[in-house]
């Protein structure tokens, strides 16, 4: 299993615009992203405060429907390492 980066929310959000998703709401610290195919996904910003690894792991099976592995690519090849 591939080691998930430590991310902050205001990252996440940041990295999901650029595969597509369009930001459709904030309601407080929270940001609410939908992608054109209907993925929908809520990430908390709360500062520079680091998403637990349990919520994006959740984040990235359920509500972005990637592998971990597609995920680790992905995010990689946009941190251009």
């Amino acid at each position: 299993m591939p080691e998930l980066p430590v991310i902050s929310g205001r990252e996440l959000v940041k990295f999901l615009e650029s595969m597509g998703f369009r930001v459709t709401r904030t309601k407080g610290s929270h940001v609410r992203l939908r992608a054109e195919d209907g993925r929908v996904t809520t990430i908390p910003v709360h500062g520079d405060k680091d998403i637990p690894k349990g919520l994006l792991r959740k984040i990235i099976r359920e509500d972005l429907e990637m592998s971990l592995e597609e995920f680790s690519g992905s995010y990689s090849r946009y941190k251009g390492k």
